[in-house]
């Protein structure tokens, strides 16, 4: 398998607290796409969206107010 490739199943990041806070009428999966050094971030669950939201925009979804940090061990 590449490494590029993400295992199915897989949660990268999810806002537990959302699903306290609020009541959750529906839920979309998404995909989203990365390049460089945000995917190993991801794949060390550094990633933070306790304060983000998906917005609609012209039929598309932008996840909006999520961190993910910089792998700092990428070479440049």
């Amino acid at each position: 398998m590449a490494e590029s490739e993400i295992l199915p199943g897989k949660i990268a990041a999810q806002n537990r607290r959302a699903r306290h806070d609020y009541f959750i009428e529906s839920t979309v999966e998404a995909g989203i796409v990365l390049v460089g050094t945000e995917v190993k971030s991801l794949r060390t669950g550094q990633a933070s969206i306790a304060e983000a939201f998906a917005r609609e925009m012209n039929g598309e979804l932008f996840l909006v107010n999520a961190h993910i940090p910089e792998y700092r061990q990428a070479h440049r």
